[in-house]
């Protein structure tokens, strides 16, 4: 049913502190809202400094979607203290906009224009907006609102010397690469769990399908809701944050080579499609960066990513192909509502013993055709997962088997690998969470998806997300900051601004030099 990981985690329980300093790191995403729950219209707060080089506060796709970013942590408390100031402040400093505390958008009006993300008159920045135009022309601006949070996850160097037999004689870059591509094809078999557990978007407004069609079996309250009874996640549904056209990609996880090949030859392919779109419009005005199937790398949504930290100017294709994969995004959580910073840390603790699971379990190569395979669970999950008696596949093999089976057998394993990282603290987190989450599997109503509807269908998703909204600003303003100091904010904006004018300073000197150099 689910790998056969006995072994694997005998080994781990006889080599505990290989596991010892995981290092992780959140980015969380929200809309900023009227006190009425609509989209905000101003542009990102300038108190917050440059949203092109802060190094905690940014804006992703809109300027009303902000991005709250923490350093990479080996502590998980210190981790939510930090996340958890950076909500501090920037309630603080919004007026009286509230943070929008759910993954699919607050009502937006049928002609509302969303303005794009700016990032100043750099080439970095007029780059940075002019991908986002392309994003919107793609794929619509409705699509690119929805929010999500990103956990960056890394294993301890010492997890492979020991696991791997990492020594001077052998290829880190490879052995370690090998590691993490073994961990995200279990994650693609069996990630559909984090879903399962954790997705909190079982409905949207009846807004957000402004032009859409979809196959999906809508059922609508009478507060002009959409939803699907079973469904657990609807961000990562046909109509949520998901490019199906990249399917055809044949990118897959069996070697660094070949996946890195694949992304490269994505962001260089013509795609038929937007080749129709053309580069400009009438007025000359750039309306996407290019006509390839992906514009650049960023562009290639999959709820997990292999990563690397790049050097200026690096392409992400790059720093992989010479040093390896240093870290993974799982990029498969929604924003949970029930948090007031988006994310809890029974969640955290559950994504570490999973993803250490996956890196131990045994993993088959997989091809691209078995990759569109495990999407086949992943939407069953994701819309219909919380059916009692729901059954899924394993590896396109014909034996079906009840979700709440591979629950309890995949939990059965994490307790073990909980039971090693509560070897670290004082207290048996980690077992607590796995006592919790598994009686999930017994009652699919005990899931955030499941617990979050009953309140949508009564109050709505407006008034649901207003209050939650406006509860969660309640909180925050009267809170002091944890591990920050006000003048750390202080600083951290200044310091954006500084190196936002000096790229605008160094492109204007480059400009002044090619214009010299072209006079006869």
């Amino acid at each position: 049913m689910i790998p056969d990981a006995s072994q694997a985690l005998s080994w781990l329980e006889s080599h505990p502190d290989s596991i010892k300093g995981i290092r992780r790191g959140i980015e969380r995403e929200t809309l900023r809202i009227n006190p009425d729950g609509l989209l905000a219209t101003t542009p990102h707060p300038g108190c917050f400094g440059s949203p092109l080089t802060h190094k905690w506060i940014t804006t992703d796709f809109a300027e009303a979607l902000l991005e709250l970013i923490t350093p990479v942590d080996d502590d998980i408390d210190h981790l939510l203290a930090f996340l958890s100031d950076l909500h501090r402040h920037a309630s603080k400093n919004l007026g009286k906009e509230l943070m929008w505390p759910m993954s699919m958008p607050c009502k937006i009006h049928q002609n509302q224009k969303i303005q794009l993300a700016q990032y100043g008159s750099s080439s970095l920045g007029q780059m940075k907006t002019q991908y986002r135009q392309g994003l919107k022309n793609r794929y619509g601006a409705l699509m690119q609102i929805i929010a999500g949070v990103h956990y960056n996850f890394s294993l301890p160097l010492s997890f492979w010397k020991s696991w791997a037999g990492l020594d001077n004689e052998k290829s880190e870059k490879e052995i370690i690469s090998a590691g993490y591509l073994q961990m995200i094809r279990n994650y693609y078999r069996l990630g559909w769990v984090i879903p399962y557990l954790f997705g909190a978007s079982p409905a949207i407004c009846s807004s957000f399908m402004q032009g859409q069609t979809s196959t999906l079996p809508f059922e609508y309250s009478k507060n002009g809701m959409l939803f699907l009874p079973h469904a657990t996640s609807l961000r990562l549904s046909e109509i949520g944050y998901l490019n199906r056209s990249q399917n055809t990609l044949d990118i897959t996880f069996n070697n660094l080579e070949d996946y890195v090949f694949s992304l490269k030859k994505a962001t260089q392919t013509p795609s038929k499609k937007f080749i129709t779109m053309g580069v400009k419009d009438k007025n000359e005005n750039r309306i996407q960066l290019n006509t390839n199937i992906l514009q650049i790398e960023d562009e290639l949504y999959m709820p997990i990513r292999p990563k690397r930290v790049t050097r200026c100017g690096e392409a992400q294709s790059d720093a992989l192909k010479l040093r390896g994969i240093e870290y993974v995004e799982v990029r498969a959580l929604d924003i949970n509502p029930f948090s007031p910073i988006g994310i809890a840390s029974e969640q955290i603790r559950f994504l570490d013993m999973f993803l250490i699971w996956c890196a131990i379990a045994d993993a088959p190569d997989i091809d691209s055709l078995g990759l569109r395979n495990t999407r086949k669970n992943w939407d069953l999950i994701i819309t219909e997962g919380r059916k009692y008696g729901q059954t899924i596949n394993i590896d396109c093999r014909e034996t079906k088997y009840l979700v709440s089976e591979i629950g309890k057998n995949l939990f059965d394993d994490l307790n073990r690998i909980g039971k090693i990282l509560d070897n670290f603290n004082k207290y048996p987190d980690y077992q607590r969470v796995c006592q919790n989450l598994q009686k999930f599997f017994e009652n699919p109503d005990l899931t955030y998806s499941g617990r979050l509807l009953p309140i949508l269908k009564s109050s709505g998703l407006k008034n649901t997300g207003l209050s939650l909204a406006v509860l969660y600003k309640e909180k925050f303003s009267h809170e002091s900051l944890e591990v920050l100091k006000t003048h750390s904010f202080i600083n951290a904006a200044k310091e954006s601004t500084l190196n936002q004018e000096k790229l605008e300073a160094a492109d204007t000197q480059v400009q002044k030099f090619n214009n010299i150099n072209t006079i006869d």
